[in-house]
């Protein structure tokens, strides 16, 4: 008989307590005579999705929260429908619902805690030569599904970035995070000089040479890449990977990536109320590739190094996505030169300091056996000849200098920012902020966005990141005048919000 894969739906009242949800699975599990380790997801309503007592219980079982808006489960029938819940959501029971949107068997009903219900079922083939305890068929998704109705999975859309918040309109960007003023004059000249040897194929080994130097490291140990998602998409598809893990809220696309390859994703998702800190022991043992961000994309965090490195071990691959890295004065906490870390792999871009998005050049960092692996997994000449010149270019002193001192620009212009800020009531800021962007949440947030955007400021919307919702917002660093317009801007919009009705 093969290993059971679980999907466990939770339906959850606001503030319920991780324990209370962990000790509702365990106890539906044991009435199932399954393990935690079959489980393969917790499944609930979308608006519940970041509700610290689901992502908490997740975390410790080392499993993705997977959302559903109401729409989708109410077309669920469910053996043990509430009216309660049927009022509230237009769903009989959202454990049941959620715990069967991927199809399979319900192997547990409805239970209950005090403040939270959940409910198991099993995913895929139901082995029919199993009784049920009442000699029932098996209450199954395709019973309960309306024949002609097909129900995609739902959630965070993955691959929505800030460019799309801008593309095509007039709007004062702080959605992306690409430095404003860039490329620098010198580096254009650069880039074009390059353009006159476009007749012969890319030759990348003085860039790489260069890459190696800035960091001192080995030449072996450096990849050049079509910009970090392309990194992600080779270590997705050319590195043995059994069990990966995305924390998040972070960038999406290397969970987008890994996803794409096949693979089942694991989340770790950080809690707000922790002020997103990694805690290491909430990775699952068994993980055998870890993604984080460092400083973070979208929270603005700057997780020690000494953290970081309590993740790594041997059989495992930890990949650190240092795009933002060099925002930070003095580099404090990177691990990009260190060679002494079992399985890690840095990623580095040149995207946001030098504003290359559409050049497309960063970088991989990793002991040779790992870069080989991601080399033979690239096409030829992946890296174009104005992307290496560029690459090049930018590990010059004089490029180290000018990055530095736009990192302490950066920051002066971000205490202005968050200064800014701190005179809402209705803003609340995740700090301490280390990275060319804040994350910022309050209500109405989409409302808020909206009418921004009729101000003529795009904002990054925060629920397309796991592990946030609807009421988050990042806001990219800009120079004090623009941001100084920006909180104008805010203000009004905030003053505009139309009044809602009461009762």
């Amino acid at each position: 008989m093969t290993r059971a894969e679980l999907v466990v739906g939770v339906g959850a009242r606001h503030g319920v307590a991780a324990e209370e949800v962990l000790g509702l699975i365990r106890r539906t599990l044991a009435e199932a005579g399954a393990a935690a380790a079959d489980v393969v997801a917790l499944a609930t309503l979308d608006t519940r999705a970041d509700e610290p007592g689901i992502t908490g219980a997740a975390a410790r079982l080392g499993v993705p929260v997977r959302s559903y808006p109401a729409k989708a489960l109410a077309q669920v029938r469910v053996p043990h429908p509430s009216a309660v819940s049927l009022t509230a959501v237009a769903t009989g029971s959202v454990a049941e619902a959620a715990a069967l949107m991927d199809g399979g068997e319900l192997l547990v009903p409805k239970r209950k805690s005090g403040s939270a219900t959940c409910a198991v079922a099993r995913r895929g083939t139901v082995d029919v030569t199993r009784a049920s305890t009442n000699g029932a068929e098996p209450f199954t998704m395709a019973a309960m599904l309306p024949p002609t109705k097909h129900t995609e999975n739902a959630g965070p859309d993955l691959r929505h970035h800030g460019d799309a918040e801008v593309r095509g309109l007039d709007l004062i960007d702080l959605a992306v995070n690409v430095r404003t003023g860039t490329p620098p004059e010198w580096l254009r000249r650069r880039i074009v000089t390059s353009l006159a040897s476009l007749a012969a194929y890319p030759d990348g080994r003085s860039a790489r040479a260069a890459v190696a130097g800035r960091h001192g490291l080995p030449e072996e140990r450096v990849l050049l890449t079509a910009g970090a998602a392309e990194a992600f998409v080779l270590i997705a598809r050319a590195l043995p990977v059994s069990r990966p893990v995305v924390v998040h809220p972070q960038f999406t696309e290397p969970e987008a990536a890994l996803r794409a390859a096949g693979h089942e994703v694991g989340r770790v998702l950080l809690s707000p109320e922790d002020g997103f800190r990694l805690d290491p022991a909430a990775v699952p043992e068994d993980a055998d590739l870890v993604v984080v961000g460092n400083p973070t994309n979208p929270t603005s965090v700057l997780h020690p190094a000494g953290v970081l490195e309590r993740l790594a071990r041997p059989g495992r691959t930890l990949v650190v996505d240092e795009a933002f890295m060099d925002a930070v004065p003095g580099e404090r906490e990177a691990l990009c030169a260190r060679q002494d870390v079992p399985g890690l792999v840095v990623l580095r871009s040149l995207t946001k300091t030098w504003g290359l998005a559409g050049l497309r050049v960063g970088y991989v960092l990793a002991d040779p056996a790992t870069v080989g692996l991601l080399q033979e997994a690239q096409p030829l000449w992946p890296v174009s000849s104005p992307a290496l010149a560029a690459a090049e270019a930018c590990m010059e002193p004089r490029a180290l200098v000018e990055a530095a001192d736009a990192a302490d620009r950066t920051a002066v212009d971000r205490a202005h920012l968050l200064a800014g800020l701190a005179e809402f009531s209705e803003v609340r800021v995740v700090e301490p902020a280390a990275g060319p962007f804040v994350l910022l949440r309050l209500e109405r947030a989409d409302e808020v966005r909206e009418l921004l955007r009729s101000r003529g400021f795009a904002a990054r919307r925060g629920d397309t990141f796991p592990g946030l919702g609807g009421e988050w917002l990042r806001i990219a660093v800009r120079d004090r005048v623009t941001t100084n317009r920006f909180l104008q801007a805010l203000d009004l919009a905030l003053q505009g919000l139309p009044r809602r009705a009461v009762g």
